[in-house]
């Protein structure tokens, strides 16, 4: 599904304007966005937690060469799926 399907889907649901649904998913995923660059975690409930991480930085091996390569530390979005979530996707 892409982003334009998602939007359909959440008019439908919703009963409102696909121009509506769009901004309403804009505006949470800008929402997600900016709690995460602050630091911060993001808990919705039934679905899952965003949250950030710092990859520390370590020696890789490009597979081509096998020349070892430093990659640089960074931080990196984890996603955990809530009981419910997991729970659909297993049925």
């Amino acid at each position: 599904m892409n982003k334009t399907e998602l939007v359909k889907k959440i008019a439908d649901a919703a009963g409102i304007t696909s121009a509506q649904a769009k901004a309403a998913l804009d505006a949470t995923t800008e929402a997600i966005k900016d709690a995460l660059v602050a630091g911060e975690k993001v808990q919705l409930v039934g679905f899952g937690t965003f949250a950030t991480k710092e990859r520390p930085a370590r020696q890789g091996v490009n597979p081509r060469t096998g020349e070892k390569v430093e990659l640089a530390a960074k931080t990196v979005v984890k996603f955990a799926a809530g009981a419910q979530f997991a729970d659909a996707v297993n049925k």
